[in-house]
């Protein structure tokens, strides 16, 4: 069954088409690669889906509604949740407190609560920092979680911002680069950490340049070149067809 389905869209830029008439589904636990050369629109697709970007034309179905026209709160309110190709966290707040920001849209408590340290308040505050230790445990990030996180190296910081994410419990994560800036070991354990995160019944849609990392975690890939899509299949489909090695993968290391 299909968690998302994108049908016909189209964006614009003034007189630069972006994407063109793009369409494909994300079935329910799948881990969905978006790979193309630089321009293509893969991160202009993720962002009209977490409702940062309009559409021109077209329209999305998240668990069969409409999103179009939805406000980015509103979207991750519903269970899709986005990271970025920068590293999105607040390097001044522990690893613990970031997390637990991310948690604003699902918690209970409000200002006044803060204020005047009510028992609701800090009942909610208990609960919540429980939560957010079980996410720092899920993501192998114990004895870290009172450092800063800008003390803490690119792996563990994108490991942080998984959390980050996770703590808004998706149903859909938007990943966008994940492997950027990470070394072969760092991205070894990414490629393990979003495989825990898809057998926890999470579904992922992943834009990424490394094509080991797409190669061994996604399970369904399409291709785009200048906004249309090229091709949609398993990773050895997409490793062996003649037009993606052509425009895209390179014939010496994929072939």
């Amino acid at each position: 069954m299909a968690i998302l389905e994108v049908r016909e869209i189209v964006k614009d830029f003034g007189g630069l088409r972006a994407l063109d008439k793009l369409d494909f589904e994300v079935e329910q636990g799948a881990i969905f690669g978006i790979i193309g050369p630089n321009g293509s629109g893969k991160t202009t697709m993720l962002n009209i889906i977490a409702g940062l970007l309009k559409p021109t034309a077209g329209n999305i179905l998240y668990k069969g509604k409409t999103i179009i026209g939805l406000q980015p709160n509103q979207i991750a309110a519903i269970g899709i949740e986005r990271t970025f190709q920068l590293i999105s966290i607040f390097s001044n707040l522990t690893a613990e407190e970031n997390i637990i920001n991310g948690m604003h849209l699902k918690a209970k408590n409000d200002f006044w609560g803060s204020i005047f340290n009510t028992r609701g308040y800090r009942r909610e505050a208990v609960k919540l920092s429980k939560k957010a230790e079980e996410i720092i445990a899920f993501l192998g990030l114990e004895g870290r979680e009172g450092m800063s996180a800008g003390s803490l190296s690119p792996g563990e910081q994108r490991a942080l911002e998984l959390g980050i994410a996770l703590a808004g419990e998706p149903e859909l994560l938007l990943l966008d680069e994940p492997a950027a800036g990470l070394n072969p070991e760092e991205c070894t354990r990414l490629i393990k950490e979003i495989q825990s995160i898809q057998k926890n019944g999470i579904t992922s849609i992943v834009v990424e340049h490394n094509m080991k990392v797409v190669m061994g975690l996604c399970t369904r890939i399409i291709v785009i070149d200048y906004g249309k899509k090229v091709v949609v299949g398993s990773p050895e489909d997409i490793v062996h067809n003649n037009k993606v090695i052509s425009i895209y993968l390179g014939r010496e290391e994929y072939a």
